[in-house]
């Protein structure tokens, strides 16, 4: 899709996420008097973004996705938020970089069409689309992805509906033989684009995190499921997967012998008031049915109740 997928054009991982135009502003009511009618309108206040509805939502994200078709910069630009990040092979894309490779890739894209989309709303201000995608193209003469499976992530900005999130994978049979979801088996990721930065276990997302990390290498099933949202689901090239069989695959049906952990380039930034958005290069020392763990890069939205940070939703990219 849209960001920077023709950037990457690897088998990648992705998310996505939509929004939704602003209702007209309330033009108050008339009292006869229009002078007082007048004055009052001036002081109505502009009504918040409509609720993160699917149709809406998708509808946003089509527009994106039209942008990315045409390699226009401007209607793309307006629906990213300052804070918007994808995440490719590559590393991780910020909004700048995101438009600089909209416009100067030199793409040929015939269509594209959506289906299965589902909205996952994460408190009041924060929605996660989640969908296939099909896609017929070239990119700098190399063919894109077919089908994948999208995560796309909406974060409410005043009255608008702004893209915070995006990652993609091709899909996978579900049948074929697995890929570990935390960490899966792939080449590993390249450099963030802003450099190395060390773990910072001082951000207490990033040390939930990091301990979610350890009772998966430990197959710690009790540890992990005090740790995950109530809702948590995960997103890879076999599609969705809920909490429960997340908790199988990370703890007791967990083939990964790991010896150590690495959490690394990790970022966090607040998305609302109880939503945290997670990025990072994960990886560790050991084996995951026979093949060595690699470092790749990971996406979690963190949603916060009371003092208590924890998952509501995680990617990867291949």
């Amino acid at each position: 899709m849209i960001m920077l997928r023709n950037f990457v054009l690897t088998a990648a991982a992705a998310l996505a996420c939509g929004a939704c135009a602003p209702p007209s502003a309330n033009t108050g009511a008339s009292n006869g008097n229009s002078v007082n009618a007048a004055s009052a309108n001036t002081n109505v206040a502009k009504p918040p973004a409509a609720p993160a509805t699917k149709e809406a939502i998708v509808a946003l994200e089509k527009q994106t996705w039209d942008a990315w078709k045409a390699r226009d910069g401007k209607p793309y630009a307006n629906l990213l938020s300052d804070k918007s990040v994808t995440l490719t092979a590559m590393g991780r894309i910020d909004k700048a970089a995101n438009i600089k490779a909209l416009t100067d890739m030199k793409c040929d894209i015939k269509s594209f069409s959506f289906s299965d989309e589902q909205i996952t709303p994460v408190g009041s201000d924060v929605a996660i689309l989640t969908m296939k995608a099909v896609e017929d193209g070239v990119c700098d003469g190399k063919a894109i992805p077919a089908n994948l499976w999208v995560a796309s992530v909406y974060a409410r900005e005043g009255n608008d509906w702004k893209s915070v999130l995006y990652a993609e994978s091709p899909i996978v049979d579900p049948k074929a033989p697995p890929a570990v979801a935390k960490p899966a088996s792939a080449p590993a990721a390249a450099s963030s684009p802003d450099g190395a930065k060390p773990d910072a276990p001082a951000d207490p997302v990033l040390a939930v995190e990091k301990g979610i990390w350890e009772a998966w290498k430990n197959k710690d099933n009790k540890t992990l499921d005090g740790a995950l949202g109530t809702n948590f689901f995960w997103l890879s090239g076999a599609g969705r997967t809920d909490r429960a069989d997340i908790l199988k695959e990370w703890s007791t049906d967990n083939k990964c012998e790991v010896k150590s952990v690495s959490l690394t380039d990790a970022k966090t930034v607040s998305i609302s008031s109880d939503v945290s958005m997670l990025t990072f290069r994960g990886g560790g020392a050991g084996q995951c049915e026979g093949q060595p763990i690699q470092t790749q890069w990971y996406g979690t939205i963190y949603q916060k109740s009371g003092d208590t940070w924890k998952p509501a939703f995680g990617t990867f990219i291949p």
